[in-house]
């Protein structure tokens, strides 16, 4: 049973600027599944209210008209908050069910750039959780080879993250997902943080390949 709690006084209690991920997902536990609210504080147009909205969203209601009115009200935040919204969107809604899933993979040429990030984003995600999909690999890397030089760069990083992941759970492609990165010379250069692994295909995949062999 959810609990009764307003708008007004949620709003109030995440106007804090030191808010965890963990404190939305205990207020989402109690609050429990309630579409109406969530629509209310989504309709804040606010980052913490949004990142709870989104947890007690009801998936059943989650049409692709609805994603499309999500993903348009996104474009009012700066990028980084667009993309954890639509990633936490992603991991707690559309991947629970088979109807939300079904639109995830119809998402790859749509005309979102949001939207074709989290389709990307998807494939890299099944890899790296073992649910390995039916042998689309070679398409999805067909794919890559066409459009990943010139995609846009939050779908472009997401294309090369399931590059990565492909490398390192289909060795049969891996040789291929190297060669990509070689050729198109992705994020080679970046700084990588102390204990994170590079972008760089060929080092990224290296990197994970050694560790499950270890």
């Amino acid at each position: 049973m959810s609990i009764n709690i307003s708008t007004e006084t949620l709003l109030s209690q995440l106007s804090a600027t030191n808010i965890k991920m963990g404190d939305l997902k205990k207020m989402a536990k109690e609050i429990k599944r309630n579409h109406d609210l969530a629509m209310e504080l989504w309709a804040s147009g606010q980052y913490y209210p949004r990142m709870l909205a989104v947890l007690i969203m009801d998936k059943k209601l989650l049409t692709q008209d609805v994603i499309d009115q999500l993903d348009a009200d996104l474009q009012e935040h700066e990028m980084d908050e667009r993309l954890r919204i639509s990633e936490w969107l992603m991991a707690n809604q559309l991947m629970k069910s088979k109807p939300t899933i079904a639109l995830l993979e119809r998402w790859e040429d749509a005309e979102s750039p949001l939207l074709r990030r989290l389709y990307w984003y998807h494939q890299a995600r099944l890899r790296w959780t073992g649910k390995i999909p039916h042998d689309n690999a070679g398409q999805l890397l067909d794919a890559m080879e066409a459009r990943m030089e010139s995609a846009e760069p939050e779908v472009q990083w997401a294309m090369n993250f399931a590059a990565a992941w492909i490398g390192v759970y289909e060795p049969e492609h891996r040789p291929r997902c190297i060669a990509l990165g070689e050729k198109l010379g992705l994020y080679k250069d970046d700084p990588v943080p102390h204990n994170c692994t590079p972008n760089y295909l060929p080092e990224f995949i290296r990197i994970e390949v050694a560790k499950r062999a270890s």
